[in-house]
């Protein structure tokens, strides 16, 4: 038997591995996956870029600083959005305020303390469906259950518990996925130490799924800042005479102005208001909504990375 030198032993090998007719096309079809998932992707990105180069650039006019700090002026076609964008403040903030701590415990409850019975299937497809609810509907159980029954009248209190009814669902949902990604034996190993289920909750799963929270939050201050007819049916007003600069021209058992409801007046109801302002108008709630976001985001990404798993 005639022994092969290396040289003809490395051909002889490479031979074995030539990519066949099976595996070119299979590369064929996952390049062909990969790119027309990136068409995707920029089919996604580019009407967000093109709306709002096309916002930014007709706003610009009258984006300036006294746009922020001025009050409405003579019928609201001058002057500037300062109680608008202070009252849109407060409706997130107290919203948030409301949704956040019962959403969260809720959603604690549901995951770590309710046994699987008819009782928690009920109130998980009570959950599902009140995220699918329209928002006028949330607009007139606000009007009633608290501007009417509960007495609060028109104010920001009640507009303010309507957005935190209409938000919590994607609160307890985001805080329940975030409680499931907590692997069991991190549990496991408080109860084997002694410590109870509340110990365990408030010292391992809560520090560990807390990024995940704030992504519910997220997206909850996202469509708090930008809905219409909640607000518009419970406490905000067309217009409210208030101090330009004032950071607190609202008490919470008044009516406010608010952006989101400030664009429709201007767009629809006020006659002769320059172009130019309610594209400021329009861009303002988007920059205020990706400021709250970013926030949450930089200090989502800052507790995720002192996970230690």
């Amino acid at each position: 038997m005639e022994a092969t030198t290396p040289a003809e032993s490395y051909t002889v090998a490479s031979q074995r591995f030539v990519e066949t007719n099976l595996v070119r096309k299979k590369l064929k079809a996952e390049q062909t996956a990969k790119w027309f998932c990136l068409g995707m992707v920029i089919l996604m990105i580019l009407p967000l870029v093109s709306l709002v180069t096309y916002v930014f650039i007709h706003a610009t006019p009258s984006l300036n600083l006294e746009f922020f700090l001025e009050v409405p002026k003579k019928g609201m076609t001058q002057g500037g959005i300062w109680p608008a964008l202070v009252g849109t403040v407060y409706l997130v903030l107290v919203a948030l305020a409301i949704s956040a701590p019962v959403g969260v415990m809720a959603a604690i409850y549901l995951n770590e303390y309710a046994k699987d019975n008819w009782f928690h299937r009920a109130i998980n497809l009570a959950v599902i469906n009140l995220a699918g609810v329209p928002s006028i509907v949330h607009a007139l159980f606000g009007l009633g259950a608290f501007v009417y029954a509960a007495k609060f009248g028109y104010s920001i209190i009640s507009a303010s518990l309507t957005l935190a009814i209409m938000t919590m669902p994607v609160v307890i949902t985001s805080t329940r996925e975030a409680l499931n990604a907590v692997p069991i034996a991190f549990r496991e190993a408080c109860w084997n130490t002694g410590a109870t289920k509340w110990q365990t909750i408030r010292r391992i799963v809560m520090p560990n799924s807390i990024s995940g929270i704030l992504t519910g939050v997220i997206l909850e201050v996202s469509r708090t800042a930008g809905e219409t007819a909640p607000i518009m049916f419970t406490g905000a007003v067309f217009y409210k005479a208030v101090e330009k600069g004032d950071l607190f021209p609202y008490f919470l058992d008044e009516q406010c102005m608010a952006l989101s409801m400030h664009l429709f007046a201007i767009s629809t109801q006020v006659p002769n208001v320059a172009e130019s302002m309610k594209f400021a108008t329009a861009i303002t709630l988007l920059g205020l909504v990706l400021a709250i976001n970013a926030t949450s985001i930089t200090l989502r990404m800052w507790l995720r990375s002192r996970k230690k798993w």
